[in-house]
């Protein structure tokens, strides 16, 4: 049989046969093209808090500084790269060069990735804790790692991860131990518990641990973040990616920091030349003036607190529900293999019958084909409030 001219054979390179997407793109296409005012927008991380009021003036005033206007420098503006850096020293207790030992880069997730195309050789493992942001599982395969998975726990008081079974899945083909704490999407929390089980094996095995620090500071329990640089057997194994997008709520402005040892974060500086080479640069100062702003932390409790208000107004409305409370970050997961559905199933009478828009986790860890995730980050507690009638027209 001839082959038209016209059609066109496409061949999925290797790379991506196990990249799926993250469900919450297709999601937000048709919640943005419902542009229902009563559908409530539980599917996506934006927030509606506004960004710190300097960040705002800061990138008002660079859209006419011709030096923002810029390629250069590739690694970030000094300034940034010294607020980053002292950001993160004083989280982790200790000092870092900003002109040797942090890069900035386009966004958490590009600094994840480019940590990873790094550290990890392809076929090595990479360790992270079930369920996970998909996004994150996708970035290890797209670098040629290979997913192992420690379970989070569901339990009446939160997420719980065995520290024993963290240490216990690193092993000699471990190149990278993936951490998050908040983690996204569930909110579980990490302390020195874990960060005592897994220094030895990380040194003798001559793994890192990659800490996505994007939302440590997002908790609901009153605590500081715990790092695990902070740990004396960790500190010089422990490489963090940090992101202006959730603290300080800057998503738009597309800005990031990697920070960790010189000669690992040149190798990164390297992959950040190759791959998106820089970033925005008129957001670079803006970020850097909202980091070490003299009300940053104040600026960054407060918005938590809103968050944990509208975190707990959905425990109240959706109780008797199979909920698992979030120790923090802006999203929590109710277990609809629990109520006999599927997430996909969940998500689509929530959309057509109760006017909810939530992702469904499928391809998020294992355990993610149980669980849809509902993001409160977005809509006030007015509007959360009456999120029980919505459930029960949808779900019974």
């Amino acid at each position: 049989m001839e082959r038209s001219s016209l059609e066109v054979v496409v061949m999925t390179v290797s790379r991506l046969r196990h990249i799926p997407g993250i469900g919450v793109d297709a999601l937000g296409d048709a919640a943005d093209a419902a542009a229902d005012p009563e559908l409530l927008r539980l599917e996506n991380l934006d927030t509606d808090i506004r960004p710190p009021r300097i960040a705002l003036e800061r990138t008002r005033a660079a859209v006419d500084d011709d030096s923002a206007n810029s390629y250069l420098p590739f690694q970030g503006r000094a300034g940034l790269r010294e607020a980053a850096a002292g950001h993160v020293g004083a989280v982790a207790g200790r000092r870092y060069d900003p002109a040797t030992e942090c890069v900035s880069v386009a966004g958490g997730l590009n600094g994840v990735l480019n940590v990873l195309l790094a550290t990890v050789e392809p076929g090595r493992e990479v360790v992270l804790c079930d369920p996970i942001y998909a996004g994150l599982v996708n970035r290890v395969r797209l670098a040629g790692g290979v997913p192992r998975y420690v379970r989070s726990a569901p339990t009446a008081d939160g997420w719980d991860v065995d520290p024993g079974e963290l240490a216990a899945a690193v092993g000699p083909d471990t190149a990278v131990v993936l951490l998050m704490a908040p983690a996204m999407p569930t909110g579980a929390l990490l302390d020195h518990r874990h960060w005592d089980a897994l220094a030895p094996v990380v040194e003798a095995h001559g793994c890192w641990i990659l800490y996505d620090a994007a939302m440590e500071r997002i908790r609901f329990d009153g605590r500081p973040p715990d790092h695990p640089a902070a740990h004396p057997g960790l500190a010089d194994r422990t490489i963090t990616v940090g992101s202006a997008s959730k603290e300080l709520r800057m998503i738009g402005w597309r800005v990031g920091w990697v920070v960790g040892p010189a000669p690992i974060i040149a190798d990164v500086d390297l992959v950040g030349l190759t791959n998106v080479v820089c970033q925005v640069g008129i957001a670079q100062q803006a970020v850097a003036d909202a980091l070490t702003a003299p009300d940053a932390a104040a600026d960054v409790a407060a918005a938590t607190l809103v968050w944990q208000r509208r975190r707990d107004v959905i425990l109240r409305e959706l109780a008797g529900y199979p909920c698992v409370r979030p120790d923090g970050g802006w999203s929590l997961l109710v277990d609809t293999a629990a109520l006999g559905l599927t997430p996909e199933e969940a998500s689509a009478r929530l959309f057509e019958r109760g006017k909810v828009a939530a992702t469904p986790m499928t391809g998020w860890g294992p355990s993610g084909a149980n669980y849809l995730r509902l993001v409160f980050a977005n809509e006030p507690v007015e509007r959360l409030t009456g999120l029980r009638d919505r459930f029960r027209a949808a779900l019974g």
